[in-house]
């Protein structure tokens, strides 16, 4: 999938609640719920429980991170 691709889906999700699959590899997994803040060249950020946490395009590319929409 192309990067620019993956920006726009980003885009259209900011501000609304999302879901966060994070892989760490060897099986392991974080999950996290929040809201996509701000937009950057490379990075998004994602409010959770009033703390920061900033992605990657390029993981969501390589799947190591998954993003969905919830109410």
């Amino acid at each position: 999938m192309n990067i620019n691709i993956i920006k726009e889906k980003i885009k259209s999700l900011q501000g609304k609640n999302v879901k966060i699959k994070v892989y760490l590899g060897r099986n392991k997994c974080e999950y996290y719920e929040g809201k996509i803040e701000k937009l950057h060249n490379n990075i998004f950020t994602v409010n959770i429980n009033n703390k920061i946490k900033s992605f990657s395009y390029s993981d969501i590319v390589t799947k190591n991170v998954i993003i969905t929409k919830f109410n």
